[in-house]
Parts: structure tokens; C-alpha cells; sequence
């Protein structure tokens, strides 16, 4: 008989047959361990079932790696239940000692040897588990009272937060800085609106035949973009103070020229040569950024947002490994101007989120803005945290964001946070699936956070009502309180930031229900000013701090293209040229390279018609010969539109050298018309 036949009959399976590892034998059948059950005094019968019941589970394995893996996951199911029934320790060294004993008992079979080391293995894992767990929770009762303080601090420290007040916690304004990765996809919140299918669409036959891209969060790669190539732009890592890390992006030799060629065709004021530009260089991110600005202009909005898309992908490849989207304890310096561009970026892509349909997402980026330097804040997306809250209706968000930063941010001077959170208040009581008091809470609460607003802000009522196209009442638009005299004499500042409010959020208050609410309130307010609420002259007092409004807020509302925001501005933020790729630069920037200026030969010989050339095109050259530049492409490319532009001249001089006026009518002329004297 062969040796698979002897097998059989013996009850054993191929690999299980005696390893030279010792004693140790895994092939055990169901009559032998019969027999050891029977071996075994009453006294151990328990012990021994025990046994036997793992004997059974060690049947029909013919892998050693497969029965230790299952040992270990074995020890790791038993020792969390034995520490939950003993938690002081005593009987947990008990149940050691049995174990102990029962690897220690002589075996009377050689079935029983070969699980011996087995059940030695086990028993130290769990004796090795079970001593550093006790030992964790003895050192964490054994922390003093007096020591939480210390605790608190360094909690504080390794989360990275720069609060202000010691009362806030860290984990609070963690959670309102945190992102979630799976938010910043617009695909995620389309699909739950319109379904997978219907957003997907074609892309599935698509994926065969697509290119490879690297994998980024923030956008993803299309077909129809030129291949990637590094630009030239990077990230480095600053400094790491108190678990916050601050980065930087740096441009190499390369970008820096083409930079400069950039600069050269912003100022010839024609978009052709940005166009020109990014065919050589399709990923160099200010280009990108102006010629959105261009196709947006032109009601080309599919294009702008393509470029936006182009640029944050660029941005995203260069990142520094340790740079963080989500934990919000990554930092770029605005007054850097290598970084300015990472955050017009994600605030033209946010916008297009916004008007796409995707107030959620846009959320999501405006809590990454907010996070790159929530300190500064420099495009003061605090005027449009609120906006997004309300589309999205993450109405509990914004009252935790309120609740955050009100103590060392005075957010209740901001005419957005003081109507924005009153209107979350009143949208939480409307909702069905919330108890009858806490509904009734939040109405109240509603009502005292609007009266408060309306009387801090009694500009923002009119307009509101203007852009919702609703007629107010004669006793309202009469009082005095929120007459023509309200926005007259309120301060440029506060009317820069009412205008900005009224001209972004009106679309939320035109519910009906929001409206009725709004009448009643401002009765109730009419009612306390006539009674000369002490609250009234309070809020008088206090529109004095709105002397003169930040560079910050003067850039965000030119981002914001708002209207009526817009003619509110000061003349020193109009009287010079915005650029889309950098508006309003820091008075105090900081800047790791710079232009350098350009020479002009013979600028003082030059005639008016060589001016007005030099005007159009920069790199104009009358005299033909290479500028000298640095650079000798830049040289060459002078030469050749030298000599477009001579050939431009000749063809010039040729239409006007062959243009032939036509003979004024004679007397005699029988074509003449009969009417006329």
C-alpha cells in the first residue's frame, strides 16, 4: 500500500506528520482525544475539557503559521474579557498561577506534549499583554491631583493650538479646524443628491484606457490636461513650534524666469501672451490663475474652472509629505508671495463650488483657508464661514465655531455672526425630529440673539428687505431708528461689512417663515427703543471701533465681486490696479527673489510711434539688436517679434500707400439725388 493510503487509515492528513521542531506534533484525531479525556482524575475533568475543546479546534489544520495565528488571535479574545471581570489586578495573577499550573502538569500522552509549548506561548502573551495594561491603569490612578494642570498644558502643547484663552479646551477648536478628506471630492456630495449613476456616468468604460495619475485629494487629474512635469515649485518646512508645523513653497531657477516672462505679459495687457506662456510652461500656477480670471470675464466658466483645477493639482504634487489638509496644524505665511497663490487657488475653486451646487464641499475648503493661518486670517473667510453654514445647513457647526472663538475674537462685532448664528437658533426650532423644549430653547434664544443684531445693526434691515423685494411696514420705514438715518450715520467700516452681508445672504432670508419671524422681531425692537432700552445707547457705543477696515477685509470683498459691497470700498483700495493674481498685496510682504529691471536702450531717442509699440509689447526693441538680458531665449524672442513688428510697419505703409479716396459728386452728375437744393 502507498504511504497516502497509510495515512488515511491512520486518520491522519498530508503535513501532518512529526516536524523536527522538537515534540511538536499537530496531527491529534478525535479517538486520541477521547483517550486523553478518559486519563485525566475527576478532579482535572474540567481542565481537561478545556483542552479537549482546543484539541478540536486544532483538527484538519495542516499549516503551523495558520493554528499560531489562531493561538495569538485566541490570547487576544481572552485576555480583554479576564481583565474586564478583574480590574484590581489580584485575581488576574490568580488566573495567571492556573495556567501556569496546568502548563506545568505532567502529560501522559505524546498528544498532549505537542500542545504544551502551545499553551506556554499563550500563557506568556497574555501574562506580557495583561502586565503593561496594568500598568498603564496604575499609572494613570497613580497621577496626583495637583498635576492636572500639567496634564492640560501638555495636552494643549502636543495638539498644537494657539488659543488665547486658557478656559478653551484643545479639542474644541480641533474639531472646528479639522477637515474630512472624503468632503473635499464635490463627487461625494453630488452623489448623494443625484445618485452614483447619474454622477458617474461614463467613467467606468473610461478607466481603461486612462492615463496614470497620481492619486491627490483635492482634484483629479483629467485626460484632456497636458502631461504633468514638475514646474519647479516646492515645499519646505519652516519650523515645528508646539505641534504646529509651518511650511513654505520655494521656486526654483526655472519658475523664477518664467515668472518674470509672466510679469512681462500681465503688463502688456493682452491675454494672448499668457496663452503663449502656458503652452510652453502648461502648469505654472499665476498663469493659470490670471487667465481664469480672463475666461471667467468672457462667461467661459467650464475653461475657468478647468485652469483652477489645473493650478491645485500642480500645488498638490508639490507638497511637503508632512503637510496636513485635514488636521488644521499646517501653516503657510500669507506675507510670503510664493504662498499667496496656494490660497487664491483654494478660495476660486471654493467659489465655484458655491455656484456649482456644492455648499458642502465649499465648506470643507473654506475650513482649510481658515486653518493655513487662522490667526491673520487674510482673506477673512470668517465673512463667509457663515454663508456656506447656512447653504450647507450644518446649523450646529457654526454655533460651536461661534462658541469658540467669540471669547478672544469678539465675533458678536460682525454683523454676519450676529444674524447668521440667531438664524441657525431659528432653523434648529423648526426642525420636526427635535423635543418640544429644545425647540423651544432655541426659539427663544433665536429671538434675543435677532433683537440683539437688529439693534447693533439696524443698517442691515432696509437693504435686506430691498433685496428680498419686500415693502416694509410705514412705522417701520418712518422710525427713525431704522431709517435713512441708520445707514447714513453708521461708520465706512460697519457699511462696508453690512453692504457685504446684505449683498451675499438676502437669498436665505426670503423664506416664508424666516420673514414672519424678522416682522415680529422688529416690532419687539421698535417696542424696546421707544422704551429706551439701556441696551440701545450700549450698541451706540460701540459702533466707535469701526474706525477703518483692515487690507484684509478690503481683499476679500474684491474677491467677493459683491456690488453693493464693492462701491463701499475706500479710495485707497480702488485708486490701484487689482491684479487677479495678487490682490492687494501685504504692505509688509515678504519676498525670497525679486524682478529684476528692465534696461531700455536709447528710450530717450525714441520716437511716439516706438513708445506707443513699447506700451503694447514690452519686449519691443526699436534698434533691433539682443537686449541685454540675462536670459539669451529672452533675447532671441525680441529679436524675432522686432522683426514681426517691422514686417507689420512695411504691410502698413503698403494698405495706406494704395488707398484711393473717392471724388466728391459733380453738378453734372446724373446719379445725383433730386431732392436735395
Amino acid at each position: 500500500m502507498s504511504t497516502r493510503a497509510l495515512r488515511r487509515l491512520k486518520g491522519k492528513q498530508r503535513g501532518q506528520e512529526a516536524l523536527d521542531l522538537g515534540d511538536l506534533t499537530l496531527g491529534d484525531s478525535s479517538e486520541e482525544q477521547l483517550d486523553s479525556a478518559d486519563v485525566f482524575p475527576p478532579s482535572n475533568r474540567k481542565d481537561s475539557s478545556r483542552k479537549a475543546k482546543k484539541n478540536k479546534a486544532q483538527k484538519n489544520i495542516s499549516n503551523i503559521y495558520e493554528l499560531i495565528g489562531d493561538a495569538d488571535n485566541e490570547a487576544e479574545n481572552i485576555s480583554p474579557d479576564e481583565e474586564v471581570e478583574k480590574p484590581d489586578g489580584n485575581k488576574t495573577n490568580c488566573s495567571e498561577k492556573n495556567d501556569v499550573r496546568e502548563s506545568e502538569e505532567p502529560d501522559e500522552k505524546p498528544e498532549e506534549t505537542s500542545t504544551k509549548p502551545l499553551s506556554g506561548d499563550r500563557v506568556k502573551k497574555k501574562k506580557k499583554k495583561k502586565k503593561t495594561k496594568v500598568t498603564t491603569e496604575d499609572g494613570q490612578e497613580a497621577v496626583p491631583n495637583d498635576n492636572i494642570d500639567l496634564l492640560l498644558q501638555n495636552l494643549e502643547q502636543s495638539n498644537g493650538l494657539s488659543l488665547q484663552n486658557e478656559d478653551c479646551s484643545g479639542s474644541d477648536r480641533r474639531s472646528v479646524l479639522h477637515v474630512e478628506h472624503r468632503n473635499l471630492n464635490p463627487e461625494t456630495e453630488l452623489k448623494r443628491y443625484f445618485g452614483a449613476r447619474a454622477v458617474q456616468g461614463d467613467q467606468r468604460s473610461r478607466q481603461r484606457n486612462r492615463q496614470f495619475h497620481r492619486s491627490t485629494w483635492m482634484t483629479n487629474p483629467k485626460e484632456s490636461w497636458p502631461r504633468f512635469s514638475r514646474p519647479g515649485i516646492s515645499m519646505t518646512l519652516l519650523q515645528s513650534k508646539e505641534g504646529v508645523q509651518y511650511f513654505t513653497f520655494e521656486h526654483g531657477r526655472q519658475y523664477q524666469q518664467v515668472q518674470f516672462k509672466f510679469l512681462d505679459a500681465v503688463e502688456s495687457m493682452d491675454p494672448n501672451n499668457i496663452v503663449a506662456l502656458l503652452q510652453l510652461n502648461p502648469y505654472h500656477i499665476d498663469s493659470l490663475l490670471q487667465l481664469s480670471d480672463v475666461c471667467r470675464i468672457q462667461e467661459d466658466q467650464e475653461m475657468a474652472r478647468d485652469l483652477i483645477e489645473r493650478a491645485m493639482y500642480s500645488f498638490e504634487c508639490a507638497c511637503h509629505p508632512l503637510f496636513s489638509l485635514t488636521s488644521g496644524n499646517s501653516r503657510l505665511d500669507y506675507l510670503r508671495t510664493e504662498n499667496r497663490a496656494f490660497y487664491l487657488a483654494l478660495y476660486k475653486h471654493m467659489m465655484f463650488l458655491e455656484k456649482r451646487g456644492c455648499p458642502r464641499t465649499a465648506l470643507e475648503y473654506c475650513k482649510l483657508i481658515l486653518s493655513l493661518d487662522p490667526d491673520a486670517d487674510p482673506l477673512c473667510m470668517l465673512l463667509l464661514i457663515d454663508f456656506l453654514t447656512l447653504r450647507s445647513r450644518e446649523y450646529r457647526y457654526l454655533l460651536q465655531l461661534h462658541e469658540d472663538l467669540e471669547v478672544h475674537r469678539n465675533l458678536c462685532l460682525l454683523p454676519n455672526f450676529a444674524f447668521s448664528t440667531a438664524l441657525c437658533h431659528f432653523h434648529l426650532s423648526q426642525q420636526e425630529d427635535v423635543d418640544p423644549e429644545e425647540s423651544e430653547k432655541d426659539k427663544q434664544k433665536a429671538d434675543q440673539m435677532l433683537q440683539k443684531a437688529l439693534i447693533m445693526f439696524p443698517g442691515v434691515l432696509i437693504p435686506l428687505l430691498d433685496l428680498c423685494t419686500v415693502q416694509p411696514d410705514a412705522t417701520v420705514s418712518s422710525h427713525a431708528f431704522f431709517g435713512p438715518r441708520s445707514q447714513i450715520g453708521q461708520p465706512p467700516a460697519l457699511a462696508e461689512l453690512t453692504a457685504l452681508y446684505v449683498g451675499r445672504t438676502h437669498s436665505m432670508w426670503r423664506e416664508t417663515a424666516v420673514m414672519f419671524w424678522l416682522e415680529a422681531t422688529v416690532k419687539e425692537v421698535l417696542r424696546r427703543v421707544d422704551a429706551k432700552d439701556p441696551l440701545v445707547d450700549d450698541c451706540q457705543n460701540k459702533k466707535q471701533r469701526y474706525k477703518c477696515a483692515p487690507r484684509n477685509i478690503h481683499r476679500h470683498v474684491l474677491l467677493s465681486e459683491i456690488k453693493e459691497a464693492t462701491a463701499s470700498l475706500p479710495p485707497e483700495a480702488t485708486s490701484q490696479p487689482v491684479m487677479g493674481f495678487d490682490p492687494l498685496p501685504p504692505l509688509d510682504s515678504v519676498m525670497s527673489y525679486s524682478r529684476p529691471e528692465r534696461q531700455h536702450i536709447g528710450a530717450a531717442n525714441e520716437s511716439t510711434l516706438s513708445l506707443f509699440f513699447r506700451s503694447l509689447l514690452p519686449n519691443f526693441n526699436l534698434q533691433g539688436g539682443p537686449r541685454q538680458e540675462d536670459d539669451m531665449e529672452v533675447a532671441r524672442a525680441g529679436q524675432e517679434l522686432n522683426q514681426e513688428v517691422n514686417r507689420l510697419m512695411v504691410a502698413m505703409r503698403d494698405m495706406l500707400a494704395n488707398i484711393r479716396f473717392q471724388e466728391p459728386p459733380r453738378e453734372d452728375n446724373p446719379y445725383r439725388d433730386e431732392e436735395w437744393d
